[in-house]
């Protein structure tokens, strides 16, 4: 069963899910403090050693949450990555309702 479509919303769906697993396992290893070592120290190679692709780093690198779901990530894996930088979760809000952050903050929060 699937609802209405939203738009600019990538579904994560098992197709997706399957397309992101190489960017959600390197996700999901974030837990454990030698791979965020590990991470920190070399991100290029940390990356490369779970075989991600030229796109999926380039989402990485950038911190483009937006992208690294479109790619298949599911947002609660690549939520890991924020807790390296660390980013403010209303930020990644934004850059998931493609907003910017301030308009997200005023019309998703009623914050001004």
């Amino acid at each position: 069963m699937t609802g209405p479509a939203i738009p600019e919303t990538p579904l994560f769906d098992r197709q997706g899910s399957i397309r992101g697993y190489k960017l959600n396992k390197m996700a999901m290893s974030l837990g454990r403090p030698e791979n965020r070592e590990a991470f920190k120290a070399d991100e290029d190679a940390f990356l490369a050693s779970y075989g991600l692709s030229d796109e999926e780093k380039a989402a990485v690198k950038a911190r483009d949450w937006h992208g690294m779901v479109a790619l298949g990530g599911n947002l609660f894996f690549i939520l890991k990555i924020a807790a390296i930088d660390p980013a403010v979760m209303t930020e990644i809000g934004a850059a998931q309702a493609q907003m910017e952050h301030g308009d997200f903050l005023k019309q998703r929060l009623g914050k001004v």
